[in-house]
């Protein structure tokens, strides 16, 4: 694509494309959703997306400069996800689970397209809400400006961090994903307890858990740091 976008004003297609649509920003960002969840990172292409919405694969030049910038779309689209409907509480804690545990289930509904955009850093109206709203709920909670610039780092870092791991996990076909799994039952189950004595003690406990994703409880001992270092006056 080049790198040459039309003003907002003139962005609207005036006629509908062969399918009886007209094209908006909004149609293009859930339509590329739709074809990498199907399709995966490979249908991210101009002419895939032109075939897509019925019209010609040019069209999507007046409203994107490059395919690296409807990435960059869709992953502030995540995050205007992610805050959709959330309500601050006032508790501080509770209120930074709430929008972690949104973070991490906006990107696993579609993990196609998590894998291309859990990691970059869009500068849009939607992330820069998501980190005002973070910095606000830390500093409203006491924590030192240099202290909630950390903790709000390690919080975001994680969040996305467990999206994009988890994310890769629903990516796999689902005979790679199921022999992951079975490799608890099949192999570690069956480790000698004279070798692996830990591995063996826990092995049931360790194949029930590894097929849930650890992220809810590394948050909650995130957040137990964070209140312990606010409690300390760190």
């Amino acid at each position: 694509m080049n790198e040459r976008v039309t003003p907002e004003p003139q962005r609207v297609r005036r006629r509908p494309t062969k399918q009886g649509v007209v094209l908006s920003q909004r149609l293009i960002v859930d339509t590329a959703l739709r074809l990498v969840g199907q399709h995966g990172a490979e249908a991210l292409t101009v002419r895939r997306l032109g075939a897509a919405l019925g019209a010609d694969p040019s069209a999507v030049y007046r409203y994107f400069h490059s395919t690296d910038d409807l990435l960059l779309a869709l992953a502030d689209e995540f995050i205007g996800r992610a805050q959709a409907g959330w309500q601050a509480t006032g508790d501080w804690r509770a209120d930074l689970r709430a929008i972690g545990l949104r973070i991490h289930a906006a990107y696993q509904a579609h993990p196609q397209a998590a894998l291309l955009a859990a990691h970059r850093t869009t500068g849009r109206t939607h992330e820069a809400r998501a980190v005002e709203t973070i910095l606000g709920i830390l500093r409203t909670a006491g924590f030192p400006d240099p202290e909630a610039v950390r903790i709000y780092h390690a919080f975001v870092d994680q969040s996305l961090g467990f999206a994009a791991l988890d994310a890769a996990t629903l990516a796999l076909p689902a005979a790679a994903a199921s022999a992951d799994l079975g490799v608890w039952q099949a192999s570690y189950a069956r480790l000698d307890a004279a070798t692996h004595p830990n591995i063996a003690a826990t092995a049931g406990l360790l194949t029930a858990d590894m097929r849930r994703s650890g992220y809810p409880l590394a948050l909650d001992l995130l957040l137990d740091a964070a209140e312990a270092r606010l409690a300390a006056g760190t």
